[in-house]
């Protein structure tokens, strides 16, 4: 990550750049903690400096992208009346303080945001090779493609072919990194089901390119495939690296390969050896582009060897992350806590005593304190000598204040250490006055703040879903004071429903009268402060790169007082792949290394 000078940022530029975002957030956290449906129960607009709602009161949705989140040239910025100077200040320190997320040596999007790679076909990325782009979303297309790019090269770098992908999900960048690349691949995930997903299309996609080979009139037998191999188990972020992976149980078979459950090897996870020299595809014939054989798949994406993501699950399904839910966008409730129980048994700890040779760690949008486990790992096992990871979920990360964030099913398992946070990470950052970070602020970090630009400055009709959602709220406190922040179900095409009819669904939602009786004049009050309730969410969304600025800068820190050097990356386009900042690490002197890979193309 470089600073105004464009180059990197120094260690010390990083500390005080943190000593500055808690100085800020210290100052104006009450924004960004606050949930957005209590902005009529606890009157969140009255909150605000008074010189700040005489000019933000009824400002149109277009203006509000313009003057507030868009981060254009002061000249060129138009205001409709003269600012007060703490919001201007507000609005410059807010937007120079975080990290840039625009990759450099890369523009240029469409008129409907999609990468260059999507011009001719909005489905099919031209850089991806067909065979890699079967049931995968355009989105984890884009991600597979660049992020595959980076841990290549970093391969090259410290010479080391062996890979361990965390929380691999289907095995999309397993599969690219194993196939398409020429890697070696572990592919962990804690989702038995998702594992077995990942096997099948491993499979389809050794078929194919036996298919492939056959007609292109080409003996079969003179290609040798290596594919990942698959294991199904729990990353304990707490636990040394010689217990990476929890404990297994009996009788299922943890380690899969598409050659072995295919008959094509004689044991699991090897590579599949036809009689013949062996050969590795070519990584510039697998990732060609192309415009045939592509398909979208409608399952979940992408799975985290930690929590099975809904927000990554819904990004992958075209969508983004939804700004609108009052609670944390997070991993699925009820389900299994992913941390501590296993569900099928696991092959040999791949991070263990018994590893051979070097090994690459990497995480595509590991969440919560899984992200924080492979930076743990990376500068505690002297068998990994680099690691990519992009991170996702901070709401789930662990603090001291909250070490267990809402959502988990289970707490980690009594440890006789002293218990380790996923934040603060860095002694630096722990000793900074006012490093905390809320639940809440954590949460905001996640949202796609390009996309809700977009809805602003189309003024689209689902910005009315604030307004609803924090109406709705008052009723519900109305009929009982003790049911506060519910979650309340999402209640489709909402905007496109008349408040009376929202309120019968929402109120049904939460076991409330839906026929209880409104009062209408009150309604109307609230509708009409329908355009503040969006310019406070704006000024909240306005903070949220900082949090994420100060959660991926407290990592960086870390990483250098454990002697290693790191580089963050933007890496994916921003109004794509909302959580784009790849933070990169390698051991052994590799400063100019690291360096080339934010400017590669």
């Amino acid at each position: 990550m470089t600073g105004l000078s464009g180059q990197p940022l120094s260690l010390e530029e990083q500390k005080q750049l943190a000593v500055n975002i808690t100085h800020v957030l210290s100052l104006y956290g009450s924004i960004v903690d606050s949930y957005i449906i209590e902005f009529f129960t606890d009157n969140l607009w009255g909150k605000l400096p008074y010189s700040w709602r005489a000019v933000l009161t009824d400002l149109p949705s277009p203006q509000l992208a313009a003057v507030l989140l868009e981060k254009g040239k002061p000249e060129e910025v138009c205001y409709s009346v003269v600012w007060p100077l703490s919001l201007l200040a507000f609005k410059a320190t807010a937007h120079t303080l975080a990290f840039s997320r625009t990759p450099r040596g890369r523009g240029g999007t469409s008129a409907n945001r999609r990468p260059e790679e999507f011009r001719e076909n909005r489905c099919q990325s031209s850089k991806l090779n067909p065979l890699f782009r079967k049931h995968v979303k355009p989105k984890k297309q884009h991600e597979i493609w660049q992020l595959g790019k980076v841990v290549k090269k970093l391969s090259e770098i410290t010479r080391c072919d062996q890979v361990v992908d965390i929380g691999s999900g289907q095995g999309h960048l397993s599969r690219f990194l194993a196939f398409g690349l020429g890697l070696s691949v572990t592919a962990i995930e804690g989702d038995g089901r998702l594992v077995d997903m990942a096997t099948k299309f491993d499979r389809e996609l050794v078929w194919a390119l036996e298919k492939e080979q056959a007609r292109q009139a080409k003996d079969p037998g003179e290609v040798s495939l290596r594919g990942p191999s698959h294991v199904a188990g729990w990353v304990n972020p707490q636990a040394p690296w010689q217990e990476f992976l929890l404990p297994p149980r009996s009788g299922i078979d943890s380690a899969r390969s598409p050659m072995a459950e295919s008959g094509l090897s004689p044991e699991a996870g090897a590579t599949y050896d036809s009689p013949g020299p062996r050969k590795i595809i070519p990584p510039t014939a697998l990732c060609r582009g192309g415009r045939d054989g592509a398909e979208t798949g409608k399952a979940g994406e992408k799975g985290t060897g930690g929590w099975g993501c809904m927000a990554a699950a819904r990004e992958e399904q075209g969508g983004s992350p939804d700004p609108f839910r009052s609670r944390g966008r997070g991993c699925i409730p009820n389900g299994p806590h992913p941390l501590y129980q296993p569900s099928h048994p696991m092959a040999v700890n791949p991070l263990g005593p018994l590893a051979e040779g070097r090994l690459l760690l990497t995480g595509l949008h590991t969440c919560g304190d899984l992200s924080v486990a492979l930076l743990r790992h990376f500068t505690h096992c002297p068998h990994v000598v680099a690691m990519t990871s992009v991170a996702c979920c901070y709401m789930k990360l662990t603090t001291q204040e909250e070490p267990t964030p809402p959502g988990l099913a289970a707490p980690p398992p009594p440890s006789a250490h002293r218990p380790e946070y996923g934040y603060p990470l860095s002694a630096w950052v722990a000793g900074l006055p006012g490093h905390a970070l809320s639940y809440k602020a954590r949460e905001v970090a996640c949202h796609a703040v390009e996309d809700y630009v977009l809805r602003l400055r189309s003024e689209s009709p689902v910005l009315r879903t604030h307004c609803y959602r924090a109406m709705l709220e008052t009723l519900i406190r109305a009929a009982d004071p003790a049911k506060r922040r519910l979650g309340v179900q999402t209640v489709n095409k909402a905007h496109q429903l008349a408040f009376e009819e929202y309120a019968q669904l929402g109120l049904q939602c939460v076991g409330l009268d839906p026929a209880a009786p409104l009062d209408q004049a009150c309604m109307d009050t609230m509708l009409a402060q329908q355009q503040n309730v969006v310019a406070f969410f704006s000024l909240a969304l306005l903070l949220a790169p900082l949090v994420e600025t100060l959660i991926l800068l407290d990592r960086m820190i870390y990483l250098q007082e454990q002697g290693f050097q790191c580089q963050l990356i933007p890496l994916f386009n921003p109004s794509f792949s909302p959580r784009n900042l790849v933070l990169v690490a390698a051991k052994a002197g590799l400063d100019s290394a690291l360096s080339t890979l934010a400017g590669e193309d």
